[in-house]
């Protein structure tokens, strides 16, 4: 059962990271991004998505965990 769920992620991360390089091959056109004022380096729409992505990965759990601590001191 152990090398199942070994064999199981394995394949998962590899349907992932196959399906990033897959969008990362199809999504090469450059953008410019602007937001109040500041504007960006133009960059492949995908590297703006993910960029995007990671930065909602530390965001969100960092946010989880913050809440978490208030309310045990509270």
């Amino acid at each position: 059962m152990r090398s199942f769920k070994r064999v199981a992620f394995f394949v998962a991360a590899l349907l992932v990271a196959l399906t990033i390089i897959l969008f990362v091959i199809e999504n090469p056109q450059p953008v410019s991004l602007a937001f109040a004022g500041w504007s960006a380096p133009q960059l492949p729409v995908s590297v703006l998505i993910l960029l995007a992505l990671l930065a909602g990965m530390v965001i969100g759990p960092s946010l989880a965990w913050l809440v978490k601590i208030r309310s045990r001191i509270e």
